[in-house]
């Protein structure tokens, strides 16, 4: 059964805002050299590869 908790791992607590660092973040998740353009790419190059191994290796980055 899966049980859905909307809760943080490490609660948090934000005193004051800082844009700029808000947005150095986000680059870095959804930029074009960020983590999901890179994991993207591991995904589509694993049903590419020629072998079983590769596909394995490729598999495991993207966790």
């Amino acid at each position: 059964m899966w049980s859905y908790e909307k809760k943080l791992q490490y609660p948090i607590n934000i005193r004051n805002a800082n844009p700029k660092m808000a947005k150095y973040i986000i680059t870095q998740y959804g930029g074009p050299d960020g983590e999901l353009a890179a994991s993207l790419r591991y995904l589509s190059q694993r049903y590419s590869m020629p072998t079983e191994r590769a596909k394995s290796t490729l598999n495991d980055i993207r966790y």
